[in-house]
């Protein structure tokens, strides 16, 4: 028997709207990555105005009070739901439906657990602000709450004196090599010049990789302003990963970025590039790193490009095979642009033009319905979309 949403939503919905004034990003940002809540009736308001290519549905699938960025275990039946708080949530599921629903808090994680991953032996990574915890899995699905393992201490993953609570909501992934990835943003809309080299020492504002018992830490890209979803191509092993770039620009730049890292030890630009080609304000008189890797695709400006995905299934149409990422949507624009799910072609391993696939939360006067954050697969080939502000994920299938 399916499980229906009002089994699982019952608190309110609470909707934080954010000033475009740039003074207030810092505040603005907490307010809306801050845990809300919503009711079915909330929730179901925006599902008329979804729009989708022909053939695909979009129904809600379960409310997660702060949903974030989600794994799904190697073996399809579990998926793991990162928060803004100190909760993490476990749902098992079967045939695109959810069979049970569990919220475990780990104390000794802390909070801001946004970025759960899994390596393919069933251990469930949770990455926070300065923080790395392993639990091994149990039989059932399940994962051993009671004894995790902090593989990455605090002052370890960056220095204390560098987390706060702007840009440090962490993503993982394992990659083919067996090594544990992990996004670090940095703390400033622009780094003083002083910072640099305390930056590009210990890859803030980059991505740095560990092997799976936290050892033998590594700066693997740097000149990242603030990635928040990365993945790896099945095809050839490479990261790909998003970027969200420099606010107070304007409100047609700089461009949002997809990311290509064919290899270790890359430069992507920042703080030399606010985001494609444009140089920043404050590094314009100087000299950019030589090498600099440009995004692969470039997205909207300020749409704020978050949760990312290869599609592996083969349940979607062809056409519909490729890339499949999150826009949060704008605060620093005068028109607001996002609060939507992106696809972006790829043929060879080369990307193509993204173009919206899931749409309709953005109303356009600077209200939001939604605002997606991840995406994720289920072993079904439907796509999971978590929502922050309703506080619940959407199914999207094929039919």
């Amino acid at each position: 028997m399916k499980t229906t949403f009002s089994e699982v939503l019952k608190p309110s919905l609470t909707r934080s709207l954010c000033s475009r004034t740039f003074a207030l990003a810092i505040s603005c940002l907490a307010v809306v990555q801050m845990p809300a809540k919503a009711d079915e009736a909330d929730a179901r308001k925006a599902l008329p105005d979804i729009k989708l290519p022909p053939g695909f549905e979009i129904e809600l699938f379960a409310d997660i009070p702060g949903a974030r960025h989600m794994a799904v275990s190697p073996d399809g039946e579990t998926v793991i739901v990162g928060t803004t708080g100190r909760d993490v949530w476990r749902l098992v599921v079967s045939n695109g439906q959810v069979r049970e629903k569990h919220r475990f808090s780990p104390q000794s994680v802390g909070d801001r657990l946004n970025g759960p991953c899994f390596a393919p032996d069933g251990t469930l990574f949770i990455a926070s602000p300065n923080r790395v915890t392993a639990f091994r899995p149990l039989p059932g699905g399940k994962i051993d709450e009671e004894h995790p393992k902090v593989i990455a201490k605090e002052g370890a993953l960056v220095p204390e004196a560098e987390v706060g609570s702007y840009h440090d909501a962490r993503v993982c992934r394992v990659g083919p090599d067996q090594r544990l990835y992990i996004t670090i943003g940095q703390r400033y809309n622009v780094p003083p010049p002083q910072k640099l080299d305390l930056y590009n020492a210990w890859g803030i504002g980059g991505i740095v990789r560990y092997r799976l018992d936290g050892t033998a830490r590594e700066v693997f890209a740097r000149g990242i302003r603030n990635s928040v979803g990365l993945d790896f191509n099945p095809t050839d092993g490479t990261l790909w990963f998003t970027d969200n770039q420099v606010d107070g620009m304007g409100d047609d730049v700089p461009v949002g970025e997809i990311n290509h890292a064919a290899r270790a030890g890359q430069n992507f630009g920042f703080p030399w590039y606010g985001g494609g080609h444009t140089r920043t304000k404050e590094y314009a008189n100087t000299t950019p790193p030589d090498g600099v890797v440009f995004p692969t695709v470039e997205e909207v400006a300020h749409a704020a490009d978050l949760g990312i995905i290869f599609y592996r299934g083969s349940t979607f149409p062809k056409p519909w095979r490729g890339i499949y990422s999150a826009q949060h949507g704008s605060w620093d624009r005068s028109v607001p642009v996002g609060a939507r799910v992106m696809f972006t072609p790829i043929e060879n391993d080369s990307a193509g033009k993204s173009q919206p696939f899931a749409e309709g939360w953005n109303q356009g006067d600077g209200s939001y319905l939604g605002r997606p954050v991840d995406v994720a697969e289920l072993a079904d080939g439907s796509l999971l979309v978590s929502d922050d502000q309703n506080g619940v994920l959407y199914r999207i299938a094929y039919k």
